[in-house]
């Protein structure tokens, strides 16, 4: 499958939202996306299908030390197929000229799968 990896737009976050809404139990409201999307220390990424569709996000965010990752998601029915890790790796890319480049992030414990991806990054 190929993925489109782009910068989100606010008009995605309709989607966005179904998203984060699908994949975690206490989701993020649209003011906190809009916040992100305005904040010109934070990167949005999003993945999209051939068919153009959104299947997939990652929110981060500078701050004095290091950049953090705030916000992976990906659409139920895209799962597995490695597009967090491509979103990730593009965020990383995209971040790797930042002399002071340290990356932090937060999971839920009971987040075996997002675990493995991170630990697999170097988390």
């Amino acid at each position: 499958m190929s993925i489109d990896l782009r910068r989100l737009e606010p008009r995605d976050l309709d989607t966005v939202e179904k998203i984060e809404r699908a994949s975690y139990p206490t989701p993020w409201s649209r003011s906190m996306f809009v916040a992100e999307l305005r904040k010109p220390s934070s990167l949005a990424l999003g993945a999209y299908s051939p068919e153009g569709d959104l299947v997939g996000y990652a929110f981060i965010s500078r701050y004095v030390d290091a950049w953090h990752v705030m916000n992976v998601a990906v659409a139920n029915d895209f799962r597995r197929r490695g597009i967090a890790t491509l979103l990730l790796e593009r965020l990383f890319e995209e971040t790797a000229t930042d002399p002071q480049r340290g990356y932090t992030l937060e999971v839920r414990v009971s987040n075996s799968h997002a675990i493995r991806l991170y630990e697999r990054l170097g988390f």
